[in-house]
């Protein structure tokens, strides 16, 4: 579904979809992804560990998920979309 959005109509779920987040969650979904920061250098500015950032990352990848796709996903199909 999400390649018959617009750039438009996906950049405003994405902003939706980063609102809803926690707010460690979000920073850390945008250190690694805007920042281009490992998970090793997130966990070390955060005081996370590296295992803490990578379930971080997790949450905020499935959350964005739901909000551009939309579709109910069971929890054992989601590891089958990565």
């Amino acid at each position: 579904m999400a390649d018959q959005m617009d750039e438009s109509e996906i950049r405003e779920r994405m902003e939706r979809a980063m609102r809803t987040l926690p707010r460690r969650t979000r920073e850390v979904f945008l250190a690694h992804r805007v920042d281009d920061m490992s998970y090793r250098e997130i966990a070390e500015r955060t005081g996370l560990s590296v295992r803490e950032v990578e379930r971080h990352m997790t949450r905020a990848i499935i959350a964005i998920d739901r909000v551009l796709d939309k579709s109910p996903v069971r929890w054992w199909e989601r590891w089958r979309r990565w």
